[in-house]
């Protein structure tokens, strides 16, 4: 017998979608000296980040903590852009970090660092490969197609930390898509649409990139950062427009990412400019 709620819509209605297994998640991820301290997960919030930003400012979360949502209903993306999906369609999780350990100028990486993670994990549980965008979003191959299929969001949260929030889409079907250049795990033929299985080794795959990089003091070549973002980078090679802060406009080929996680754009007229924040358009293949 399916339970029903008052409104007749359903909590197991849509059997292509489980719920996420707490119990289960907790176990396989809060260890005795390991990074994560807690893996909370609510049916439905406004936004996870804007939550876990609110906790670690009171005090009450500590470093490590997982707040995942089963639905987010003012999800957002950089320059507070909206992020919908169906109940239990995707990932959207905040952590919370507070790399004491590396010095302020460096904690700009950890949102590429986070990319790489979750590409890290998502080939190792979907089979997909995942290029990131600079400077935070996750595409899959669509028919053949470059598609958005998730994004990330890393906020200060006091003084000593940062929030780091992930929206990513696991089964989204082709008719639920937000808009038209939107993808998700399940379009891109993964071999595992688990969202259990596929948490576990994201928040695996972004404790050994942390750590690895935390221990480097931040440092982006010690860490070998620098050089796997680059390499899993398809904004890098490519022509592209940098939409920037004041209404201006930057057209040239992305030739690298810098010590600062900044891209490098190379004009026709010569110059370089590194860019540390702004929207990036994709002009051409690579």
């Amino acid at each position: 017998m399916t339970p029903h709620n008052a409104s007749g819509s359903s909590r197991w209605s849509d059997l292509d979608r489980p719920p996420l297994n707490a119990t289960g998640l907790r176990r396989a991820l809060v260890q005795e000296g390991g990074l994560w301290s807690s893996v909370d997960v609510v049916q439905r919030t406004g936004s996870t980040n804007s939550d876990l930003v609110a906790r670690a400012s009171s005090g009450t979360a500590r470093e490590g903590a997982v707040l995942i949502a089963e639905e987010q209903t003012a999800g957002r993306g950089r320059l507070d852009r909206r992020w919908t999906a169906p109940p239990r369609s995707g990932l959207f999780f905040s952590v919370l970090l507070r790399p004491a350990e590396v010095p302020l100028e460096r904690w700009g990486w950890l949102p590429l660092l986070t990319g790489v993670a979750v590409a890290t994990g998502l080939s190792r549980a979907a089979g997909v490969d995942t290029a990131l965008k600079w400077p935070n979003d996750l595409l899959v191959t669509v028919d053949g197609e470059e598609r958005k299929a998730g994004g990330i969001l890393a906020e200060r949260a006091g003084e000593d930390g940062v929030v780091i929030g992930v929206g990513l889409n696991v089964t989204l079907r082709a008719d639920e898509l937000p808009v038209p250049g939107a993808g998700s795990l399940l379009l891109a033929d993964a071999v595992s649409t688990d969202r259990d299985t596929l948490l576990r080794s994201v928040l695996r795959s972004l404790e050994t990139w942390y750590d690895r990089w935390r221990a480097a003091g931040g440092d982006p070549v010690t860490s070998t950062l620098q050089e796997t973002y680059a390499a899993g980078c398809a904004t890098l090679g490519r022509e592209v427009r940098a939409e920037l802060p004041g209404d201006r406009d930057l057209v040239g080929e992305a030739v690298a990412v810098d010590g600062d996680g900044r891209l490098v754009i190379a004009t026709a007229q010569g110059t370089r400019e590194a860019v540390g924040a702004g929207d990036i358009v994709h002009l051409r293949p690579a």
